[in-house]
């Protein structure tokens, strides 16, 4: 009953925020054309290191769009409900609006983190995906049911670890108000999730292997499809989600804990 009472909630969250978009359905199109230039922008960036047919990191053009795909699915995620609603953290704290959202009969981190959708990023999630199936044929992937049940695994592990740092930056701003200088480093890191991770040196590497953990939210999504990455790292993949996952949760508590009530 009671993930049936959240699910009806998320329901209506999604209805209302598509309803309140939608009474501007020219900002649909702007959307659209906005999206779509913009991944022509990306794939023309990333075809210029392979202008003289070199290979990036050991991966071929063909293969590297891959990546592109899955940074391009992950980014509309991210625009669909992380920025919309994160970033709004800081304007509870500061109105005093989250005292409301904790004296809901419902869990504070849902609440702040499903309230609003942007149908912009929903956009990019279906270019996104529509990049993945061209890449697939363009490679002559066969993409058989075990290949697709570990990438929407790493793709959930993806947006797992994608979410937790988006969640514990913004949590931060319980303490620090000003934490939007934070969240813009955050995706300039994310930008480089649009190339191969070995292309980048080796210090490099194990940087976004740990602390911005980049290799795990692009490059293993990609290399499953096509079929190029050990078991381990799927289950290594699934252990820093958890891990993510947890400690964002916890952190989001703790940080409650100092947070002063406007009423108080």
């Amino acid at each position: 009953m009671k993930h049936r009472k959240y699910l009806e909630v998320l329901y209506l969250f999604n209805y209302t925020s598509l309803a309140a978009e939608l009474e501007y359905k020219v900002n649909i199109l702007i959307d659209f054309i906005t999206a779509v230039f913009g991944l022509i922008g990306s794939i023309f960036l990333l075809s210029i290191f392979f202008i003289n047919g070199s290979k990036l990191g050991d991966w071929s053009f063909e293969e590297a769009l891959i990546i592109q795909g899955i940074y391009t699915v992950l980014n509309g995620i991210t625009n669909t409900w992380f920025s919309p609603n994160l970033t709004e953290i800081v304007k509870h704290i500061r109105e005093g609006t989250l005292d409301f959202v904790l004296i809901k009969p419902i869990d504070s981190q849902f609440w702040v983190s499903l309230k609003k959708i942007n149908p912009s990023g929903l956009i990019e999630i279906i270019l996104g995906v529509s990049v993945l199936i061209y890449c697939i044929k363009l490679n002559q992937i066969n993409l058989s049911f075990q290949v697709f049940s570990f990438l929407l695994i790493t793709l959930t592990c993806s947006i797992a670890i994608l979410y937790s740092l988006w969640l514990l930056i913004s949590t931060t701003t319980i303490w620090f108000i000003k934490t939007w200088n934070a969240t813009e480093v955050l995706r300039s890191f994310l930008y480089i999730g649009r190339f191969p991770i070995n292309s980048f040196s080796l210090y490099l590497r194990i940087f976004f292997s740990t602390i911005i953990p980049i290799t795990f939210i692009t490059t293993i999504p990609s290399q499953v499809i096509l079929e190029n990455t050990p078991f381990w790292k799927i289950l290594l993949e699934l252990f820093v989600s958890f891990v993510f996952i947890r400690y964002s949760r916890k952190f989001w508590f703790f940080a409650l804990r100092f947070y002063s009530s406007a009423s108080s």
